[in-house]
């Protein structure tokens, strides 16, 4: 028998807990802290560790897994930003993940249809609208937001969940133009474009792209001058793509008119003093929890994949 910890929810998705105990012994620790973690790998054999980058607020890097007996990882995302993959691979420590897994990715869709719901509560100012209703207030003048028709949706990375995002503006009068040095692009569908044209002529930009040494803090002053005045912005791929500071500042400066984002640049460390989360209180920004792959079929179906795997 397997003796695996699970360090992220799985018992809220049926059956997923039940399917997991099949293949071991399980500690089952969802919300674990980075000392405790250690201190559980360092007294225990354990050889297995079930994870989610959403739920996890730390890297599994030397400080958790120095002293381990761990020979796997398994990761239930595409993601690995929270790992040290060059520890695991110095010591010999296997990462599973879904990044090539497209029988059962290509059908999850729910990253994307997130971004698109980002996209509507900005241009249309749904979060405060409500929040004022809350208040008891009924005036619909400070939240005339835009129109979605006629606009154009500039989407940089055509991945997976880059071709998902085209596809749902298919019957929006809506122009998709695409950037992605890396990849084919479906030209009969969609427009490919170099960066700076897009970003000059799209009025919403969405972010669906890994992070690499390339792509680290791509979103930066430069990047987002060149985006299109009172365009829009939505991330939901990884907090380390963007410069926080950057995005504040073009807020601030009239230049961007909302940010909307599923993820934090210390979404691994101190979130409770984001700066972005405290801007956010007063100004067109929205962040969600990481939730943009956490529906009840995509879970579903991801971590079924995924603890599948132990077999």
């Amino acid at each position: 028998m397997k003796n695996i910890i699970c360090i992220t929810p799985i018992k809220h998705i049926n059956g997923m807990y039940d399917k997991l105990e099949k293949f071991g012994n399980i500690i089952y620790e969802p919300e674990i802290t980075k000392f405790k973690l250690k201190k559980v790998l360092s007294n225990l054999k354990i050889e297995y560790l079930l994870t989610i980058a959403n739920k996890q607020n730390f890297i599994l890097d030397d400080e958790v897994l120095n002293g381990s007996q761990l020979k796997v990882i398994n990761t239930c995302s595409t993601g690995l930003n929270h790992i040290d993959l060059d520890y695991c691979k110095k010591n010999k420590i296997d990462v599973w993940s879904l990044k090539e897994d497209y029988k059962v990715i290509n059908d999850i869709p729910t990253t994307s249809e997130l971004a698109f719901g980002l996209m509507l509560s900005l241009m249309r100012n749904i979060p405060s609208g409500f929040d004022d209703v809350k208040n008891g207030n009924w005036n619909y003048e400070p939240y005339v937001g835009h129109q979605i028709k006629g606009k154009t949706a500039g989407v940089i990375g055509y991945g997976r969940l880059g071709k998902i995002m085209c596809r749902l503006f298919d019957g929006w009068g809506v122009d998709t133009f695409v950037y992605d040095p890396y990849t084919d692009v479906d030209v009969e569908k969609d427009f490919e474009v170099d960066l700076k044209t897009l970003l000059e002529y799209s009025d919403v930009v969405f972010l669906h792209t890994h992070v690499t040494d390339e792509t680290r803090g791509m979103v930066d002053d430069k990047f987002l001058l060149q985006m299109k005045q009172g365009s829009y912005l939505v991330n939901t791929a990884r907090g380390e793509l963007v410069d926080e500071d950057s995005i504040i500042k073009s807020i601030e400066q009239g230049h961007l008119k909302g940010y909307g984002t599923d993820v934090i640049k210390d979404e691994f460390g101190n979130r409770e003093n984001s700066k972005l989360v405290k801007f956010s209180k007063i100004n067109n920004v929205i962040i969600t929890p990481h939730v943009g792959g956490m529906t009840v079929e995509g879970q579903y179906k991801a971590l079924d994949w995924t603890i599948g795997k132990f077999k």
